[in-house]
């Protein structure tokens, strides 16, 4: 019987960052490989914002007449999921063939974390957005918390800058 792969997870949300990430990893992990060669199990990660949370940063007049906006909410944020899956599975395209795919709702932080014990991930790739020290301190960083307490190797992944 053939040893279980080690899992490379990589989280994804709608971003350029994410997806340049998930891109790099695909190129560098996968593509050159057969599928029996493959080192790693993919998974892909994405956190879906709960409705509540994202009615609460519309303000106090929106979330007065939160319970008829709820489903519209919550609905723009399923297409918004699955949008992005469909995304990734173009990204990845033919290179790899099995591919676990979990969409949790919650903070990011917490659900890529959470993700990394429940799929026993030995690798959790993460794009950086490049925020500088301000931006950071205000929105929080996802791959800076995710470094610092996800329990396995974090691989933060920079789109490199070209010059003009």
């Amino acid at each position: 019987m053939a040893a279980e792969k080690p899992v490379m997870m990589v989280g994804i949300d709608d971003s350029e960052h994410s997806f340049y990430a998930l891109q790099w990893t695909i190129d560098r992990f996968f593509a050159s490989f057969s599928e029996e060669q493959q080192p790693y199990k993919l998974v892909i990660v994405h956190s879906k914002p709960a409705p509540a949370s994202v009615i609460g940063l519309a303000g106090p007049a929106v979330v007065a007449g939160a319970a008829e906006v709820l489903p519209f909410v919550e609905m723009d944020l399923k297409r918004a999921a699955t949008r992005i899956v469909e995304k990734a599975k173009e990204v990845i395209g033919k290179a790899v063939k099995e591919i676990t795919v979990d969409v949790v709702e919650g903070d990011a932080r917490n659900v890529l974390c959470d993700a990394v014990e429940r799929h026993h991930a030995t690798v959790l790739v993460v794009g950086s957005h490049g925020y500088g020290a301000l931006k950071r301190a205000v929105l929080g960083s996802v791959s800076d918390y995710c470094a610092h307490h996800a329990h396995c190797n974090v691989m933060i992944v920079k789109k490199l800058k070209t010059k003009n």
